[in-house]
């Protein structure tokens, strides 16, 4: 089953910065080939066909857990007290060069060791009273920092996913989908 991560990344105007650059639309590839292994650009390039993906990244402070990332987890980026969208773990890598590339950090600033693509994003507005309904997760919970959920609450999250791609779950949609 898949591991599902929870990656804040609207919460600052630093981390909002970054998102509109390379999560809320796409890089192309070829602008940074060379910044990436022959071995990373030939998966982006496998797993990204048309050339074109999303990013994100995480603090070498994860390094250990970013190693049990793989293709087809599932990451939901959060802020504003809301999952604002979601998406699939694409390939995941590290390289702080890549990472300084795409984002531009002030000096100093970037500590991003890993780099991961996104495959299915999806924009969403579900507020964290939903998730915290969920078996397991506490109300208040305001996911600080990266996580990374246990078997039991990956599986309660890919199956609300599930609910709300093909319905609309107690008043909520996603953006555009309507």
């Amino acid at each position: 089953m898949a591991q599902v991560l929870i990656q804040p990344s609207y919460g600052t105007p630093e981390a909002r910065r970054y998102g509109a650059k390379t999560l809320e639309q796409t890089v192309a590839l070829r602008e940074y080939a060379g910044l990436l292994h022959p071995a990373e650009l030939a998966r982006l390039n496998e797993l990204h066909p048309d050339g074109q993906a999303r990013f994100w990244g995480a603090k070498d402070k994860y390094d250990r857990r970013m190693d049990t990332v793989v293709t087809g987890d599932v990451v939901l980026f959060t802020g504003g007290k809301q999952v604002r969208a979601t998406a699939e773990v694409g390939h995941a890598f590290r390289n702080p060069s890549f990472a300084r590339g795409l984002w531009h950090p002030d000096p100093g600033k970037c500590l991003w060791s890993n780099v991961y693509s996104l495959r299915r994003y999806r924009s969403l507005e579900l507020p964290y009273e939903v998730i915290w309904d969920l078996p397991g997760f506490t109300a208040g919970d305001n996911f600080m920092g990266l996580r990374f959920l246990d078997a039991a609450k990956s599986a309660a999250i890919i199956a609300l996913l599930g609910r709300v791609e093909h319905a609309d779950v107690a008043g909520l949609s996603s953006p555009g989908t309507e």
